[in-house]
């Protein structure tokens, strides 16, 4: 069984045996094998942490283009499944948050609840940019079981219903998507 190049793994566990079988991945640019090499370690502010922590968020990954090798040059990053690209707020964060607003109230109220660690504005951002991606996560979700049926009228908790119906095993269905489907949730 061939092994294939992930963007996404589940833990640090999980990103260290990925690693391990780098050299025998091909690129997912140029496709040429034996050139990839571990870059640097991708660290961000830690959600947990209040004195302003950094935690391991991935790793970047290069395409050797030196000597005979014939690599890209290029990179590129292999991240946690629960690390919402380019935003601190993670993924199981955000999916209470979303939870709890689906089971009644405001927005605001879930996340006076949860006490959060964000201004509420992050998390009222993050929600925009989900909505703006429904098209493309409802596409995707639908490809693998049909939505179940909802009594929300709002479509991003429909969405959020769908996301539960399909990772129904797993604790966190947004880290499960982008495992699954190998994308941000959040491009």
């Amino acid at each position: 069984m061939t092994k294939r190049l992930r963007r996404f793994v589940r833990d640090l566990k999980d990103l260290s045996a990925h690693l391990l079988l780098l050299k025998h991945l091909g690129c997912p640019f140029c496709g040429a094998s034996e050139t990839l090499n571990c870059h640097s370690k991708l660290y961000g502010n830690d959600p947990e942490s209040t004195a302003g922590g950094q935690s391991q968020r991935g790793q970047r990954v290069w395409c050797c283009s030196r000597g005979q090798r014939g690599g890209c040059g290029r990179s590129f990053s292999i991240y946690l499944a629960e690390v919402l690209p380019r935003h601190t707020v993670r993924a199981p964060g955000l999916w209470r948050l979303l939870q709890r607003w689906r089971s009644g109230g405001s927005l605001q109220a879930a996340f006076a609840a949860l006490g959060l660690p964000f201004p509420l504005e992050t998390l009222y951002h993050l929600v925009q940019r989900m909505r703006g991606r429904l098209a493309a996560v409802r596409s995707l979700l639908c490809r693998e079981q049909k939505a179940p049926a909802s009594s929300q009228a709002d479509p991003l908790l429909q969405t959020v219903e769908h996301l539960r119906s399909l990772f129904a095993k797993g604790d966190c269905p947004l880290a499960d998507f982008q495992l699954h489907f190998e994308r941000p949730l959040l491009e």
